[in-house]
């Protein structure tokens, strides 16, 4: 393979892509949606407070109204059980000035409990229906603690209820303690793996869809009168590449710079009045218990303490290393699939039954990455960090919570040895299939096509 020619076509690859609309567009419009992601969810929290309710109640069982105290979300109308009549209310909830009508039974002596409907002309929020049911809860709780007969109980079973936060510590060869918090963990390990998921699909469509490009419109047979079949293969691979990195150095600049403003002009005003629970469901999709929990460890540290803290701890010199190595290998190998692929077709429509065997290994790379917080030490991440077709994915999303260097380096080099082979396999296909006009390819074509000499 010649490698001046080789340069020549990178070179003509690179600067095809980076002078067209849509690279500009794309390299200035996504770090403004990254950006968007790390703010929208303290705006969205801000702005989605449910308006105050009127709410008339009815207390039959005479235990629950004393413990409804109206708030910035609800304001509690105590209505006389004995004289008014709920079926009348309900159909004139608007014209007496209610939102809702909350209907609390008789106490039912056998369940030691009460039933509780609310009725309303639109569905309530799903936060002030689990204020009210918490509220009615807590007043069952209190009157069978006061049925008991046991004397001080309540003031028994707080004592006795634990309230205990596991705060989590690394400790360096120093043994010297470092926060760390597994939520933030997480949520890096997510960003990792999905980022560079896209990254290798995006940039290898795109080699796929240039070969299918060129093919179509005949141009790649005036190509390869003048070079070699691999040599334009390889060329359009690396000139790719260049330009994802080009891409990707661009977006990492760009976001920092809009949240470095974003953060002078704001400060913390994005982060008042905004629910940290809730926040860090939204942001990291966990269960509510789980939100809870990373929210009372910021709670008690201070936020954006316990956040850069934890950031601090990461090893972001390893991972960012890491990130241009299995990007790059990882782009080339499924790169080098796709313009086999490419190769072999007149129009992307004829590549989706071809295309499948490719894309399952990235889409399952992609699953388990999403997994891999929960026990990134798993038989099942680990085999996957190892394998090279979900390696690349896999094996990012598992830095963030410390990983042997001898995994990482025959990670790499299982990567690079896949690569070279896959490299070899897919040149001698596009060598044949990219000069085939006239017939719709299979996988049994490619076959033919690999055993030519």
């Amino acid at each position: 393979m010649n490698l001046h020619t080789t340069g020549i076509i990178i070179s003509r690859e690179y600067l095809n892509k980076v002078k067209k609309k849509s690279f500009l567009v794309t390299t200035f419009l996504v770090p403004v949606l990254f950006a968007a992601l790390c703010i929208l969810p303290s705006l969205i929290m801000l702005g989605t407070k449910e308006s105050s309710k009127n709410i008339a109640v009815i207390d039959r069982s005479g235990i629950v109204a004393p413990t409804l105290e109206s708030g910035e979300t609800a304001t509690y109308v105590v209505l006389d059980a004995a004289t008014e009549d709920p079926e009348s209310i309900k159909l004139k909830l608007s014209e007496l000035g209610y939102d809702a009508l909350l209907l609390i039974s008789d106490i039912d002596t056998s369940g030691r409990t009460v039933n509780a409907d609310v009725f309303s002309s639109k569905p309530m929020g799903m936060d002030l229906s689990e204020n009210i049911n918490g509220k009615i809860n807590s007043a069952v709780e209190s009157w069978r603690i006061e049925q008991s007969g046991i004397e001080n109980l309540k003031e028994i079973m707080k004592d006795v209820k634990a309230n205990v936060r596991l705060h989590s510590y690394t400790l360096d060869a120093e043994g010297k303690e470092k926060v760390s918090e597994s939520g933030v963990y997480m949520m890096v390990s997510m960003i990792l793996g999905m980022i560079i998921y896209m990254f290798i699909a995006l940039f290898g469509g795109m080699v796929m869809s240039s070969v299918i490009e060129e093919k179509a419109s005949r141009v790649v047979e005036v190509l390869v009168s003048s070079v070699k079949a691999t040599e334009l293969m390889f060329g359009k691979i690396i000139g790719v590449a260049l330009v994802a990195l080009t891409q990707f150095f661009l977006w990492i600049v760009l976001t920092l710079a809009i949240l470095g403003i974003v953060g002078a002009v704001s400060g913390q005003n994005l982060l008042q009045g905004a629910d940290t629970t809730q926040m860090v469901q939204t942001v990291g999709g966990l269960q509510a218990e789980q939100a809870e929990e990373v929210a009372a460890v910021l709670s008690d540290q201070g936020e954006m303490g316990v956040i850069f803290s934890t950031l601090g701890n990461l090893p972001f010199g390893q991972i960012l290393v890491c990130f241009v190595v299995f990007f790059l290998f990882g782009y080339m190998l499924y790169a080098s699939l796709f313009a086999a692929i490419g190769s072999a077709v007149e129009n992307e429509g004829d590549t989706q039954q071809l295309q499948i065997p490719i894309t399952i290994p990235l889409l399952l790379g992609f699953f388990i990455a999403i997994y891999a917080f929960k026990a990134p030490d798993s038989a099942l991440v680990f085999w996957g960090s190892m394998i090279p077709f979900t390696s690349p994915i896999v094996m990012l999303a598992r830095l963030p919570f410390g990983v042997p260097v001898w995994e990482i380096v025959l990670s790499i080099v299982l990567l690079i040895a896949t690569f070279a082979v896959c490299a070899w396999i897919s040149a001698k296909i596009y060598k044949v299939g990219i000069l085939m006009f006239g017939k719709k390819s299979t996988w049994k074509d490619l076959w033919k096509w690999f055993k030519q000499k």
